[in-house]
């Protein structure tokens, strides 16, 4: 695919501040400093990243006791995720721009401080209604981490460096889901839900901390945007303009919301429908990270550079359709009375096959939008949030006794996402190499 600007492929030397991208001849050998740079920042984007997961996953495991503490039913319960994920979605349409205008460190502390005092306002929640208000004000907060860490990913690499980036950052990102639930359900065999996010509480102010001594700015001056809210708008419509990169975004999104379904509908279906302890459900959910990781992982080491990111892509939209229709049947009881294994591998086929999808989906999108990273990141982080948020109450529809919602919910964002892939990106109608932007537009 041609190239709208520089590339940085095959770069190894990068620190916390980028050079201008300028083509030269041949990078200079990496030296000790650099890669303790570069690894110091993929650590703090890691942590950044790792952020929504940890405020999702680990009170996972609590839902079902918050339902009884606070006297209210599963569906609405189910609205504190409901609450995070549109806070995270909304507020990444205000921090990506800003990000653009006044560079990525500023906002990102205003974010993580707010974010620390919402979490601990939610551990003090007296009833249902404020814990979803205090849940929308962490997500809204929480967004500047999201958006900023991609952007940031942006402003470093380009082509196939990207792609091999987001897949590490799902290395780092993915032990969260990992120890999450398993962090929470510790949490929940000596205090109740209010623990989890006094412990959450602790971990903002930490990654705040890290955030404001390690990491520097990584958008000069001579990059930002100037205007305000009408600037942003423009800059906006003209990246949903484009028919490949909303391609990617939709694609992205509806497979993000297929993997959300499982993650607000999995504590009921676990413990509630198949009768397994907080603690199973931790050591079950830990597995379908691991795995998303390790193909994650397959990804970007063994994948990327070698097979076009859309086949990659392809591939893991396939299969992620695949195990929702095999989760619809078993769950609607097409093959008789099934037990908790068969679901359980089901779940694991389709959380694993998230580790082509999203990191794929993001490469290839900022890969077309170099001009406003910042912009892009955020509506490719609200549109998955989004459809995530609306997905989240529609898996507890037919109350906490049934699995099929959820499995209908996965395999209706599945075969979206495929269509939309196949509809607005048309990879057979671009000749591709692995990595690099096309024109805009095409």
């Amino acid at each position: 695919m041609p190239e709208t600007g520089p590339s940085t492929q095959g770069q190894t030397t990068h620190g916390p501040i980028p050079t201008p991208r300028t083509e030269t001849p041949a990078a200079p050998p990496p030296t000790t400093a650099h890669r303790a740079a570069g690894l110091l920042v993929t650590l703090v984007l890691g942590g950044l990243t790792a952020l929504p997961p940890l405020s999702m996953d680990m009170y996972l495991p609590a839902l079902p006791e918050v339902t009884e503490s606070l006297r209210s039913p599963a569906a609405t319960v189910q609205l504190t995720l409901t609450a995070c994920l549109a806070g995270m979605a909304l507020g990444q349409l205000v921090v990506g721009p800003m990000s653009d205008k006044w560079g990525r460190r500023r906002p990102l502390l205003v974010g993580m401080v707010v974010y620390v005092l919402a979490t601990a306002a939610c551990a003090f929640a007296p009833n249902v209604a404020l814990l979803i208000a205090f849940r929308l004000l962490q997500g809204l907060a929480g967004a500047a981490g999201i958006v900023i860490a991609r952007a940031v990913v942006r402003d470093l690499y380009d082509g196939v460096e990207m792609a091999r980036f987001f897949s590490t950052l799902m290395l780092i990102s993915g032990v969260a889901p990992v120890i999450a639930p398993l962090i929470g359900g510790q949490i929940l065999r000596i205090t109740d839900w209010r623990g989890v996010f006094h412990v959450l509480t602790v971990i903002g102010v930490l990654l705040t901390l890290v955030v404001w001594k390690w990491l520097h700015e990584t958008l000069p001056p001579a990059r930002r945007h100037d205007g305000g809210v009408g600037s942003a708008l423009r800059t906006m419509r003209g990246l949903l303009a484009d028919r490949v990169f909303t391609g990617y975004m939709l694609s992205g999104g509806f497979a993000f919301a297929a993997l959300f379904a499982y993650i607000s509908a999995s504590p009921f279906v676990v413990q509630e429908i198949y009768g397994a302890s907080p603690q199973t459900f931790s050591l079950l959910f830990g597995i379908n990270s691991i795995g998303l990781v390790a193909v994650g992982q397959i990804n970007g080491k063994l994948l990327v550079g070698r097979v076009s990111l859309d086949k990659a892509l392809a591939t893991g939209l396939t299969v992620i359709t695949v195990a929702a229709a095999a989760l619809l049947l078993m769950t609607s009881g097409a093959f008789g009375e099934v037990g908790l294994v068969p679901v359980a591998a089901g779940l694991f086929v389709l959380m694993s096959a998230m580790g082509l999808a999203m990191p794929n989906t993001n490469a290839q999108a900022l890969m077309r939008t170099p001009h406003a990273a910042g912009s892009a990141s955020a509506l490719l982080g609200t549109s998955s949030f989004l459809v995530g948020a609306i997905a989240s109450p529609l898996v507890g529809i037919a109350g906490e006794h049934t699995a099929v919602p959820m499995a209908v919910v996965q395999l209706v964002c599945a075969l979206t996402a495929v269509a939309c892939f196949l509809g607005l990106c048309r990879p057979w109608q671009r000749t591709g190499t692995p990595a690099g932007p096309p024109t805009m537009g095409r």
